[in-house]
């Protein structure tokens, strides 16, 4: 898909990644749509942003795991811009759940918004793409592949994106296509001191984490690459195989 002149809905947008995968998008030449649950300036400040690129921008706060809020998004985008060609699914949620646990709070969030969120956005979507005679859908994971000790929301939410991404694949075909980036480590979060921040770059085959820009290269390859559906790029800089650096076995 040729971005020139569509329209793409990025969620959780207003920051960090969600950010700078919107104006990768906005300087090839999209409509950018920003969501965000409550980083009402960030989203602002992203939008004009955007806009200087010589592209149209709004924002809307929608919690992605509420299907209501989601519809109001959708349909305040087709008004604005006319349809929407482009759905990253980027929101998450990143919160420790100890298990077994007594308490669901985390678990619920999570599931809310890394199952739910992208379910419920690629089903409002997807009628008017499919209308409008095509449409891309790429969405996120992380810990997709492996189990992390103290996240299991987390780990079984991004499981779950893999496995809607290739459903979407599936069932939209061959009208809209559907991929997913798996990215590495991109930004520090900010309960990583040094030493920790070192180790998760040492873990990885490159030495180094990767960027936020490297991370929506993939995500404007997937909706350009015509020919791609029902996949994944994984983007960590080899962090999968850097625990085989050492030795075998």
């Amino acid at each position: 898909m040729d971005l020139d002149g569509k329209t793409a809905l990025v969620t959780g947008a207003a920051k960090r990644v969600g950010r700078v995968i919107a104006l990768t998008l906005a300087k090839a030449g999209a409509n950018v749509v920003i969501n965000y649950n409550s980083s009402a300036d960030d989203a602002e400040a992203t939008a004009s942003e955007a806009e200087a690129l010589g592209v149209g921008a709004m924002t809307f706060a929608a919690d992605v795991g509420d299907y209501d809020a989601v519809g109001l998004m959708v349909e305040a985008a087709k008004a604005k811009f006319g349809g929407i060609d482009v759905l990253v699914n980027n929101a998450s949620s990143f919160h420790a759940d100890p298990f077994p646990t007594s308490d669901l709070t985390v678990w619920n969030q999570a599931i809310s918004t890394l199952v739910n969120g992208p379910f419920y956005c690629t089903n409002l979507v997807a009628p008017s793409m499919l209308e409008r005679g095509g449409g891309v859908v790429v969405s996120g994971d992380l810990s997709a592949f492996e189990a992390w000790p103290g996240y299991m929301a987390h780990a079984v939410g991004k499981s779950a994106i893999l496995a809607m991404t290739r459903q979407f694949a599936l069932e939209l075909a061959p009208t809209i296509r559907a991929n997913a980036i798996v990215p590495g480590p991109a930004l520090r979060p900010h309960d990583y001191d040094d030493g920790r921040y070192q180790r998760t770059a040492d873990k990885t085959l490159l030495g180094r984490w990767g960027t936020p820009d490297e991370m929506a290269h993939g995500v404007k390859y997937l909706v350009e690459a015509d020919y791609v559906t029902g996949e994944y790029i994984i983007i960590d800089g080899g962090q999968q195989y850097g625990h085989r650096k050492a030795e075998a076995g």
